[in-house]
């Protein structure tokens, strides 16, 4: 049975639906979301292909697509000419339906990002620190936006859907870790950093775990191909990842499952500890200062950090070991199609690491279980970033939205 569309096409219809929160009418209409997902996952199609896809009548898609179309949010493509018929005309997303902004606050880094309705990077700025304090990213941000802002027409800026930010949960309590002053760090557990940036946003805003978002970023913008279901890592300062669950991002009721970096594994005196303690860059740099080395370029030139020696190649070693028995340990709860490795590291030394992890899930003993392949996430180093634009794009148009906590 199909379900009611909503009616919204004046622009002052279209401008109040980007900038009001998220509700049950508008663009949360189950069957736009569904249109706009199918098209943004195969590129563009014809009205018969997306009645074909979803059941839907012809007269019904008809009129949804010419809504989108009316709202700027789809956009028609040349004809398909050379079947019998009227030529069939395929119809895209356009890039400039909408504007979502992302930002990422990580143990050593900032970043802010502007994406448009196709996840094309429009504008990115970012922030190196030797930790996180609350008040001076509240003032990076502020400024961010307003410099981004500012080199967009005032159609554009109407088309700002949301903000997204992607930061580690209870993030005072890496302190330690971090090597951090343990007094900011504090700050973080009694600051509602969503609050403080939706103070100065007309749009909503919206808070996810950094490397669940990074997670949806590889869901909404990355190759995934036919994956439906699969367990990803993000390897950054901290080793954290993400679940989907039948081709949707799984938070689970507190945003808090795929909390992977907390998973059980051998430590290398054999006896257990948790994967963050051994896959995080932050233990490369660890090693890399007990040889009076300052491994600050790992977080400053995440695309090169040149020749780095047998401290890199035993990183790898340790840090394969931990994401195999980590992969195995949550194959034995769901079968996934694939186990996905991204993070804040070259392109080379991400392929190196998932070969390793590759060679060592070959010499642990997973009979009984079916195993995931193993393979590179296609996002790379801006995947949390761009995770954080994800949130309100999945959250208002896309079908099956990511489950964000703490949000507006």
């Amino acid at each position: 049975m199909e379900t009611g569309i909503a009616r919204h096409g004046s622009p002052e219809a279209l401008e109040s639906r980007l900038h009001r929160g998220t509700n049950q009418s508008g663009m949360r209409d189950h069957n736009e979301r569904l249109v706009l997902s199918l098209v943004r996952q195969h590129g563009s199609l014809a009205k018969s292909d997306i009645a074909r896809m979803t059941g839907l009548s012809a007269q019904t898609v008809s009129v949804i697509m010419r809504e989108l179309e009316d709202d700027k949010l789809l956009v028609r493509q040349a004809p398909l000419r050379g079947k019998i018929g009227q030529p069939s005309i395929p119809m895209a997303l356009n890039p400039e339906g909408a504007f979502f902004i992302g930002l990422k606050i990580g143990r050593r880094s900032a970043e802010l990002v502007l994406i448009d309705f196709l996840g094309n990077v429009r504008a990115m700025l970012q922030n190196s620190y030797r930790y996180p304090a609350p008040r001076e990213t509240v003032e990076f941000v502020t400024a961010g936006i307003g410099k981004m802002r500012g080199e967009l027409t005032p159609a554009q800026d109407k088309r700002i859907a949301g903000l997204g930010i992607a930061m580690p949960f209870e993030l005072w309590s890496w302190a330690d870790t971090a090597g951090a002053p343990r007094e900011i760090m504090d700050e973080w557990r009694h600051r509602d950093i969503r609050a403080d940036i939706q103070a100065q946003c007309e749009f909503p805003v919206y808070l996810q775990n950094d490397a669940t978002s990074a997670c949806g970023a590889e869901l909404v913008f990355g190759q995934a191909g036919a994956a439906r279901d699969f367990v990803y890592f993000y390897i950054g300062a901290f080793a954290g990842g993400g679940i989907v669950l039948n081709g949707r991002l799984f938070g689970g009721p507190t945003g808090n499952a795929g909390a992977l970096g907390s998973m059980p594994v051998p430590g290398p005196d054999g006896k257990p500890t948790q994967l963050i303690d051994v896959a995080s860059i932050a233990m490369l740099e660890k090693a890399l200062s007990a040889k009076g080395i300052d491994g600050s370029y790992l977080w400053t030139s995440p695309q090169e950090w040149g020749e780095i020696g047998t401290e890199l190649d035993d990183w790898i070693a340790s840090a394969s070991q931990a994401l195999a028995y980590a992969i195995v340990a949550a194959s034995s709860v769901i079968d996934f199609e694939a186990a996905v490795i991204d993070g804040w590291m070259p392109l080379e030394v991400r392929r190196r690491l998932v070969d390793a992890v590759t060679d060592a899930i070959a010499g642990i003993d997973a009979e009984g279980l079916k195993l995931p392949v193993v393979r590179e996430g296609t996002v790379g180093i801006h995947a949390r970033a761009l995770g954080g634009a994800s949130l309100p794009l999945s959250e208002r148009f896309l079908i099956g939205p990511t489950t964000i906590s703490r949000s507006a």
